[in-house]
């Protein structure tokens, strides 16, 4: 399949990230402990491994790409091929949509931009979620962790509290942070994105592109921590709350191919991603997977109807890597 080539944009970054993964003892001389059991491409290990993430130009999509894979008309897909910049498949990757907690892919990226892991997060009276069935862990007022525990539990687990903790610390004040969010959206060119807040749950003038998704997602991968992250299968840690008691959590990726649900094609590794839904955005997967010569791509599929669909769109389009 011949795709469409990229070009030239806004940021260089490098070809290969190496990371060293080691077990996490503690935070900066707070009370805090953290360990973790990493996914290493289907299995659990605590060696230091290597992996290239993407190229340093971007791939453009204007319209659809590619033979129809028989996604839903709704269905927003892309993949992109970062070593040799080309959108190997696109469909609807420019019409807006209501994109989920793929939403805390920005919320990371702003927070390691404008934050440091070290730094203690307090939870104040705006942490808290009422919405029904919205995912947290239950952060109360006066709670707090480390900015590193706090991005664990919201790529890994996605937790809406800890997701407003974030930005009203980082931000100042959630509507702040916001407006961070759509500065650096426009900044790495997401231009057809807008934030109303950092978790994703239903807003009317809240909305992306896929195209945009794998900008952001794109963008995320400078990031040593964020490549880190999206790549764990577990996460067990403890925070204190406003007494300095301390709460335990352990948690575990919602990601259905790291968490060993769903194969990917053979010759195809999932590296790591992001999930979302809500019943207005429907079923999100973002991901960052490579092939058998260790070259980087992101798919991304958006809005559609259940969790079995989208794997299966999901690993329909992965095979178009390996076609």
């Amino acid at each position: 399949m011949s795709g469409v080539k990229c070009i030239n944009k806004l940021f260089t970054v490098s070809f290969s990230i190496v990371l060293l993964i080691s077990s996490l003892t503690g935070c900066a001389g707070l009370p805090y402990s953290a360990k973790y059991s990493v996914s290493s491409f289907g299995k659990n290990t605590n060696s230091s491994y290597n992996y290239p993430t993407f190229a340093s130009d971007l791939c453009v999509a204007g319209g659809d790409i590619g033979e129809d894979l028989s996604f839903s008309d709704v269905v927003s897909a892309g993949l992109f091929d970062l070593s040799n910049r080309e959108t190997l498949y696109a469909k609807n990757v420019n019409a807006r949509i209501m994109p989920a907690s793929l939403t805390k892919v920005m919320t990371a990226m702003v927070a390691l931009k404008y934050g440091s892991l070290e730094q203690v997060l307090v939870a104040g009276d705006d942490v808290y979620v009422n919405e029904s069935g919205a995912q947290k862990i239950g952060l109360k007022q006066g709670d707090r962790m480390t900015l590193d525990q706090a991005l664990h539990i919201l790529l890994i687990y996605s937790a809406n509290d800890v997701a407003n903790l974030i930005a009203s610390n980082i931000g100042g004040s959630i509507p702040d942070f916001v407006e961070l969010m759509n500065k650096e959206a426009k900044t790495i060119g997401a231009t057809n994105s807008h934030f109303e807040n950092p978790h994703g749950l239903t807003s009317d003038e809240h909305y992306v592109t896929a195209y945009d998704m794998y900008l952001m997602f794109n963008a995320a991968l400078q990031y040593d921590t964020f490549n880190e992250i999206i790549n764990m299968n577990e996460y067990n840690t403890s925070y204190l709350d406003s007494s300095g008691n301390s709460k335990e959590v352990a948690i575990s990726n919602t990601n259905g191919f790291l968490a060993g649900n769903k194969s990917a094609p053979s010759g195809v590794t999932v590296i790591g991603g992001k999930t979302g839904t809500t019943t207005a955005a429907g079923h999100c997967l973002i991901l960052l997977a490579r092939d058998i010569s260790a070259s980087p791509y992101i798919a991304v599929v958006m809005r559609d109807t259940d969790s079995g669909t989208l794997y299966n769109d999901m690993t329909e389009l992965l095979k178009e890597i390996v076609k």
